[in-house]
């Protein structure tokens, strides 16, 4: 009798004690130019994700550099989500850190690359010397700003894509390579935009494009 109590009482307390909501908090590691997406990301997926599990998620963000990123996540900084610019800089945490597989790009769709990205041409207003295309970059008359590839993820895609330009309208490797080589020998700054104001052109993806537009205006 006295167990069928305790197991009574104990029934009791479990159906009288309301539930409580958890709060779960994350920290994404990105790469420098993802801070006002993920801002406007991380508000649309805290709804979407209260909504369903009924927990509130909050989540922290850090930026920098890729390659400088995926570094401090080898010297310890706790991250929970990784989003980087580069598959090299993942497959150094999954090589060296050991933190993940190394087929990690095979674990989600489109190998792992939730969105994309393209490069943009930032010019100045007027675009007064009529830059159109790849091949106008290194035209003697104009000045061309592009961060380093030897350091910069987005830099390496300034590279990629000045090399895919020139492989399909110049039909080879060798003549991508001869172009490239043109670009980067030229190129009179690796400063981003708002520190290079004498320059024509500054090449870079979209989303730093659009920033540096509306910091200046």
């Amino acid at each position: 009798m006295q167990i069928k109590k305790i197991a009574l009482v104990i029934l009791t307390l479990a159906i009288a004690v309301p539930s409580y909501s958890a709060s779960v908090e994350l920290l994404n590691v990105s790469y420098d130019p993802t801070r006002e997406l993920y801002q406007d990301y991380n508000k649309s997926f805290s709804a979407y994700y209260k909504k369903k599990t009924g927990d509130d998620v909050t989540i922290k963000q850090s930026h920098g550099g890729s390659g400088k990123q995926a570094r401090s996540v080898l010297d310890g900084l706790d991250a929970d989500i990784v989003t980087l610019a580069l598959a090299s800089d993942i497959d150094v945490l999954a090589e060296h850190g050991k933190l993940l597989k190394a087929d990690w790009q095979k674990q989600f769709p489109d190998n792992a690359s939730p969105y994309t990205s393209t490069i943009l041409f930032l010019v100045k207003k007027g675009n007064p010397k009529g830059i159109k295309d790849w091949n106008d970059l290194i035209r003697a008359d104009v000045k061309v700003i592009t961060p380093n590839p030897k350091t910069s993820g987005g830099a390496r895609w300034n590279y990629l894509a000045a090399w895919g330009w020139a492989k399909k309208n110049y039909g080879s490797d060798e003549k991508a390579r001869e172009f490239v080589q043109k670009l980067f020998k030229k190129r009179t700054g690796f400063r981003y935009w708002r520190t290079g104001l004498n320059r024509d052109l500054y090449a870079a993806w979209n989303w730093r494009c659009f920033g540096d537009v509306g910091k200046r205006g």
